[in-house]
């Protein structure tokens, strides 16, 4: 009997052995499956950047070798749009991935105003942190009215490491003074804004160390009060406009230091799992809008309208992502994709769930990295209750198809944006059945997402 046991049991440890050895050689590290790390995160935002400012986006004038290349390196998505045509709502937009308008943000914050980004929201930030992420920000923030601890800051959304402005940096983006380190006034900084916050972002990147990192560098350029060092207006030499010299320089220093940044990732071998995007927050301002307003050379392209406007000129802007590690180089796509998509688009990479508990606007755009299109519960949504460009306040697009509605949802007007991108045809006429089902949506989701209908 004691010999039959021994032998049972010696049967069974050689089968469990044998299961062992099976699983072991069907694991992802043995058989060669690993699964790659999750990549680092580098995301330049600028601030009223245009979307005919770079040259790979058509600009003849405005020299930004270093951005040309990063595009020709990666992804150039020619149909990305901001989640507003103003700064605030934009950035709550792509902080959270839900419209702004949920968030009852609906136009830039003023200093003092009790306006700010609530701390119930779930931010990119504060996920990519659960997953293990270091996460940064540096430059403007323009989520709370106050930066003097009674409103939320970003390192209450999320940010581990944040230099950061309420605003614009101030008096001007040369030796800006209104800088705040971590809750704590930086005092007057010497050098222009760009420089500074790359600085920064370049210090975060050196001591992650091995830690997975998330880099938020967020421009106040080419916001006004544009200034940049004399020899980057120099630059410019043919340009009888001092100020519009200055904005053109002002974007070369952009340029230059997202370079700079760059040139970083490739001395500490980060290039090819680190994903680079870069955009801005939304369209270029009208040059003299307001008094102050006197260097705003910024160029829409060959698009329809400008910042503050629902038409193309104020909500599709410039956006280049890199990836080698998966993005082919030299790619272009017009696949729509906006900025509520960043959220679930990082939480996918990084390996985190977005929150379920609420509505988000946005879908994950990484089909579009292999050239596929991405999968939509709806047509993308844009409303600006101050829009300029009567009568237009509210814009759906889905496909090729954009229609514009005025602020009682009850005028419209229809373009297809694949053969007139520049909204000069409108084609309500010939479309009625189109207008009134991209209408019925227009009415679907201004009730859903505003609670009440115009």
């Amino acid at each position: 009997m004691v010999e039959r046991t021994r032998a049972m049991g010696a049967l069974w440890a050689r089968i469990l052995g044998l299961i062992a050895a099976g699983m072991l050689l069907a694991s992802p590290a043995v058989s060669g499956q690993a699964k790659p790390p999750p990549p680092n995160i580098v995301f330049f935002l600028c601030d009223d950047l245009g979307y005919g400012d770079l040259g790979c986006f058509g600009s003849k004038a405005i020299k930004t070798p270093h951005l040309d290349r990063l595009a020709a390196e990666g992804l150039r998505l020619t149909d990305y749009y901001a989640a507003s045509p103003v700064c605030s709502p934009s950035r709550a937009g792509l902080m959270t991935g839900r419209n702004p308008n949920r968030l009852d943000i609906r136009d830039w914050i003023p200093a003092n105003s009790g306006i700010y980004l609530k701390p119930e929201e779930v931010t990119v930030a504060k996920l990519l942190k659960s997953a293990g992420y270091r996460t940064g920000l540096f430059g403007k923030w323009h989520l709370n009215s106050r930066f003097n601890g009674i409103e939320p800051t970003p390192g209450d959304h999320g940010f581990d490491d944040w230099l950061a402005t309420q605003n614009n940096a101030a008096p001007t983006h040369q030796d800006p003074t209104n800088f705040v380190r971590n809750g704590k006034r930086a005092g007057p900084m010497q050098g222009n804004s760009s420089t500074i916050v790359v600085d920064e972002a370049i210090r975060f990147i050196r001591e992650a160390k091995d830690r997975p990192f998330a880099a938020f560098v967020t421009f106040h350029a080419p916001h006004e009060q544009v200034a940049v060092p004399p020899e980057w207006s120099a630059r410019y030499p043919n340009v009888d406009d001092p100020n519009r010299a200055i904005y053109y320089g002002s974007v070369s220093l952009v340029d230059h230091e997202v370079g700079r940044l760059t040139a970083l990732l490739d001395e500490l071998k980060l290039r090819e799992n680190t994903l680079v995007t870069f955009t801005s927050d939304n369209g270029p301002e009208t040059l003299k809008r307001y008094p102050a307003g006197v260097h705003s050379y910024g160029s829409p392209g060959p698009l329809r309208g400008m910042k503050l406007h629902v038409t193309e000129g104020g909500i599709r802007v410039p956006a280049i992502v890199r990836w080698p590690a998966r993005i082919r180089p030299g790619r272009v796509s017009s696949e729509p994709v906006t900025g509520l998509d960043v959220l679930p688009t990082l939480c996918e990479l990084a390996g985190v769930k977005p929150p379920s508990d609420r509505p988000l606007d946005g879908a994950s755009f990484t089909p579009v990295f292999e050239g596929k299109g991405i999968r939509r519960s709806g047509p993308l949504y844009w409303q600006y209750d101050m829009a300029l460009g009567e009568p237009w306040q509210v814009a759906v697009r889905q496909g090729p198809w954009k229609l514009l509605g005025s602020a009682k949802l009850d005028r419209f007007a229809l373009y297809n944006l694949e053969a007139d991108p520049g909204e000069k045809q409108d084609l309500s006429a010939a479309h009625p059945d189109r207008v009134e089902r991209l209408a019925g949506e227009m009415r679907r989701l201004y009730h859903e997402i505003n609670g009440r209908m115009p």
